[in-house]
């Protein structure tokens, strides 16, 4: 869930979010969403995008699944730096094969807590925001996100999306805390390789660093850790996110031809 006030995550500073507006009959009774050629074109810019524990399983066969070094959240990798998504075609249209993180499937909702309240029994008020400036939204939709003066189909079903996805994100932050509270994490260099004119091996361009679970650290876990863990359904995943670390060669060869075909300015 984001927060309204504090945090990194504030209004105005959220990925793919340009033009967020509280969800209402009032403003946005006669508008919704039509279907538009690359709905997913938005992706073009950004290389990172956060997941869920739960998509680990379906995200590890298509990219890397790194974590923040700062937040350690999870983090598909779509690409080397920001501008670059190897995933989305010259004209915005996204790979069908590649598995589309459930934080970008929510676009253009974002459920967003309004008033973080210190005293005890009040209860946050949760806003359904929407990004004005999102493409695919119309004047005159295929989905309105009213009917009358009650939120639709559509928009009740968006809204239950942005509610699970919540859940999702709790059980992510428990999975990092376990990681934590083990000390599974390793800071790990991303170096992309270099030739010298002469075809001999150059020294690596360093492009930054990111967190893993480091394997010998896992190999090191008491017995009664490691079936604890299990037992908590977690090794799983965190194997899942050890196998996508072996898709870093796709994700160079994929970046290497998309700057082989973009032209000399």
């Amino acid at each position: 869930m984001t927060t309204a006030q504090g945090g990194q995550q504030t209004l105005g500073k959220i990925l793919f979010y340009n033009q967020l507006e509280p969800l209402s009959v009032e403003k946005h009774g006669k508008l919704g969403v039509s279907q538009v050629s690359n709905p997913f074109a938005f992706l073009a810019d950004t290389h990172l995008v956060p997941l869920t524990v739960d998509e680990f399983g379906l995200a590890a066969v298509c990219y890397p699944i790194i974590f923040d070094t700062q937040s350690k959240t999870p983090l598909a990798v779509m690409g080397l730096r920001p501008g670059m998504n190897v995933f989305l075609g010259a004209d915005g249209s996204l790979d069908p094969e590649v598995y589309l993180p459930a934080f970008a499937r929510r676009y253009p909702f974002l459920p967003v807590l309004a008033n973080q309240s210190q005293e005890k029994g009040n209860e946050d008020r949760v806003l359904v925001c929407i990004d004005r400036s999102a493409k695919m939204l119309s004047s005159t939709p295929e989905l309105p996100f009213f009917e009358g003066d009650k939120p639709s189909r559509y928009t009740q079903e968006a809204i239950q999306f942005c509610r699970e996805f919540d859940m999702l994100g709790k059980r992510t932050q428990e999975f990092v805390k376990l990681m934590d509270q083990h000390g599974l994490f390793e800071s790990t260099p991303l170096a992309l390789p270099r030739a010298k004119a002469d075809g001999t091996p150059d020294e690596p361009t360093k492009l930054g660093e990111y967190l893993r679970i480091s394997e010998s650290k896992l190999n090191a876990l008491p017995k009664e850790v490691y079936l604890e863990l299990r037992d908590k359904g977690v090794t799983a995943v965190m194997h899942a996110h050890l196998l996508s670390l072996g898709l870093w060669p796709k994700i160079l060869s994929r970046a290497a031809r998309i700057q082989a075909s973009t032209p000399l300015r």
